[in-house]
């Protein structure tokens, strides 16, 4: 139940994937609490969903709604975090409750391939309940450009205001940093959507020519089959498991190369994590990644699906260990200035007050 103990702060229920959750959105909610904002509001987190089987899921949405409901009735403000598909539809149903009961609420998108969900899997009945769902919220948070456009212009939510809100970091101490190691690091879900079949046959090919490169991949396997690859590449490749914490921390410290070859991608935090730590990043030309890697200045980018382009631009970052420091540390400076956390609380509070007021005025 939200504490009343603090009438100063505002009281803030929060919905989003189990903390526990290996994914981007419950980074973002974890970055949030290792910022302190359970200490600048009285925020109440509840989990819609854990990994498991989909018994077990179910259980867990059920039980999240109903505690959902018993504490939104005391609560200032709801803050909704969700992708697409069935992240959608689930916390549709926390949307519409906290819009019955006239809760102002924050809707947090966070990508996940909205476009190929709303455009091309949905119907035009389906596409109606999503958009007069979204409707009900108060403000739309989305983190790139692309997504902006496509709520405004194909979605057409033309009462909700929506905002660019990228993702943030907390930023770390500098540390030393030693290029030309070729030591390749990859952190995410280990699936085809990530890219992961065309790293594994680029790095094979380049491991002929470079002989000490070594890729590590940081994360849970979601096929089978790549799994079997990356055993049958133990040569050059290793797998690291889902890293968290100071792990995490002393591998993007150790890795000189950071690699991401999402074919779509909302706005990774663990491209801004490698930036942080000064590595030089290869990536996708997509979503929201052209955000943060300028192509050539803070990192370099390349053709998603395409094992020649990824083979292409790593082998660049190989054979100049120059060029990887020049990248890490532009890297780092636009992190720093642009996606930290301080200021991503600041303006977060601002919308949370600014929304309430104006809950308040209609009242």
């Amino acid at each position: 139940m939200i504490s009343r103990n603090n009438t100063s702060k505002l009281n803030v229920l929060m919905v989003g994937p189990d903390r526990s959750v290996h994914g981007g959105i419950s980074a973002v909610v974890n970055n949030l609490y290792d910022a302190g904002l359970d200490k600048m509001v009285n925020l109440t987190y509840i989990g819609t969903m854990k990994d498991g089987s989909r018994f077990r899921k179910l259980l867990v949405a059920i039980k999240a709604y109903m505690q959902f409901c018993r504490a939104v009735k005391h609560c200032d403000i709801v803050h909704i975090h969700f992708s697409s598909d069935t992240s959608f539809w689930r916390k549709s149903l926390f949307i519409r409750k906290a819009h019955r009961v006239g809760k102002p609420i924050v809707l947090h998108q966070h990508g996940g391939d909205f476009h190929t969900f709303y455009i091309h899997d949905l119907n035009n009945r389906q596409r109606t309940y999503v958009k007069n769902t979204l409707n009900m919220g108060s403000v739309m948070l989305v983190i790139n450009p692309e997504l902006h456009e496509l709520f405004k212009k194909k979605v057409v939510l033309d009462k909700l205001p929506t905002l660019i809100f990228p993702n943030a970091i907390q930023i770390p101490s500098e540390t030393a940093k030693t290029y030309g190691q070729h030591q390749l690091l990859f952190l995410g879900r280990i699936c085809r959507d990530k890219g992961i079949r065309e790293l594994l046959e680029a790095v094979c090919q380049l491991k002929k020519q470079y002989p000490s490169l070594r890729l590590y991949l940081g994360g849970s396997f979601e096929d089978s089959d790549l799994k079997s690859l990356v055993d049958s590449m133990s040569d050059c490749v290793t797998w690291i498991g889902w890293v968290c914490g100071k792990d995490k921390d002393n591998w993007l410290k150790k890795c000189d190369i950071f690699v991401l070859p999402s074919y779509f991608e909302g706005q990774s935090v663990s491209i801004l994590e490698a930036m942080s730590y000064s590595c030089a990043i290869a990536a996708s030309n997509v979503g929201g990644i052209p955000q943060m890697i300028l192509n050539g200045q803070t990192g370099l980018l390349f053709q998603p699906k395409s094992t020649a382009s990824i083979e292409e631009t790593l082998q660049k970052l190989l054979d100049d260990p120059a060029l990887c420091r020049n990248l890490g540390k532009a890297a780092r400076e636009l992190v720093s200035n642009q996606f930290s956390m301080d200021k991503y609380i600041q303006k977060l509070l601002s919308i949370y007050n600014t929304i309430v007021m104006q809950s308040k005025q209609t009242d």
